[in-house]
């Protein structure tokens, strides 16, 4: 029986792909044509993908395996930590940390320290404290929490990976490679599927479309784990233990050995016993060197961090002032222009106005000479 219809799969869009110019080669077989510029996903292929991660998923948590949950992308995030909640499973959804899986020794640190933290806090212990402390553990919390929350009850690495966008997830995707993590992904028509075990071709852009694929997933860890309490009712129904397959079973040397092994020990060339005791101090100082050097990367991190945001908020304010500086250094040329376009204009208008008056005056004058010349000219021709 099919996890999910065609049909839901048409009305969620799961089968709508990128622009055919962003498109990778290697997806070309899970791409059934092209229309209006844009590739359409085979969706034949998703539902076998999609039916076989579904049982990949179910049979891993029925034996006791777990899942991690990553979508860090805005489209993906709410769904993610929503159904990873639902089906009681770890999730990544604000941001993957180098390392969350192959360093996982060190997030369990951080993650340890973030429920000491936490338990400081619901204890009354941060009332003892002064303002400022309070405040600064309250954001550490705050920290821890939006990064590592979703890990919070992991204990271990886990057996399978659901991933929400292979490109931007390229990460994590790399971390579960080198230890050996099967990843199941929705890889959309401009992602490479090569480092991925089990493709399911899919839309991973839509929000409709991610809540569909998600869901079916969700529901298969919870199918498992309805199936891995019927196994262990039935076990208790006939009586045996429901730890038998973790129950311990006494072996031979014989069996646990090779020939060769079993040959030095009955030769007497070595004492395992007296190997195993040279042996664990040694251990035990490299595991130590080993947690100091952790330790110490984890303490020049935080300091690096701190130093950065220093230094960013020097600049800030170094730009900050510069602006200002710049500002007003243009607000003065700006008046100053203002003022001697307003002084010229002034100036221009006096000159104007002293022109008009001169040549007013003058025009007067030539006036009075022209009537005395006349006076002279009539009393002259009187006289003759």
């Amino acid at each position: 029986m099919a996890v999910v219809t065609m049909k839901a799969l048409l009305e969620t869009g799961v089968h709508f792909g990128h622009r055919t110019r962003k498109w990778h080669p290697r997806m070309k077989e899970y791409i059934f044509t092209e229309r209006n510029g844009i590739h359409i996903i085979d969706l034949q292929q998703t539902l076998e993908a999609l039916n076989t991660a579904y049982a990949l998923v179910r049979d891993t948590v029925e034996g006791r395996g777990r899942i991690l949950f990553v979508g860090t992308k805005r489209q993906a995030q709410e769904t993610i930590e929503l159904e990873a909640k639902r089906c009681m499973m770890p999730y990544v959804n604000a941001r993957w940390l180098g390392g969350t899986l192959t360093n996982w020794r060190t997030i369990r640190s951080r993650i340890d320290e973030l429920s000491e933290l936490e338990r400081r806090r619901d204890s009354g212990e941060f009332e003892l404290l002064t303002k400022k402390e309070t405040l600064n553990l309250t954001r550490r919390i705050d920290k821890l929490e939006e990064r590592l929350g979703g890990i919070l009850e992991m204990v271990s690495v886990p057996e399978l990976l659901f991933v929400v966008d292979v490109r931007r997830e390229e990460t994590a995707i790399h971390e579960a490679n080198l230890l050996g993590i099967p990843v199941i992904a929705l890889v959309d028509t401009n992602c490479n599927p090569k480092n991925i075990e089990y493709v399911i071709p899919s839309n991973d852009d839509a929000i409709r479309a991610i809540k569909l694929m998600a869901s079916k997933i969700a529901d298969a860890v919870l199918e498992g784990m309805a199936l891995r309490k019927d196994d262990e009712e039935a076990i208790e129904a006939e009586g045996l233990p429901t730890g038998l397959a973790e129950a311990e079973v006494e072996m031979s040397d014989e069996e646990l050995l090779g020939e060769a092994t079993l040959a030095k020990l009955q030769s007497g060339a070595f004492d395992e016993k007296q190997l195993v005791e040279a042996k664990l101090p040694e251990e035990e100082s490299v595991a130590e060197e080993a947690q100091a050097v952790l330790d110490d990367t984890v303490v020049e991190e935080e300091q690096v961090e701190q130093d950065d945001a220093v230094v960013e908020e020097e600049q800030v304010e170094q730009d900050d002032a510069v602006m200002e500086e710049e500002q007003v250094e243009q607000d003065d040329a700006v008046v100053e222009e203002e003022q001697a376009e307003q002084d010229d204009a002034v100036v221009e208008e006096e000159q104007v106005e002293q022109d008009e008056v001169v040549a007013e005056e003058a025009e007067t004058v030539s006036d009075e000479v022209e009537t005395d010349t006349e006076d002279v000219d009539g009393a002259t021709e009187g006289q003759e």
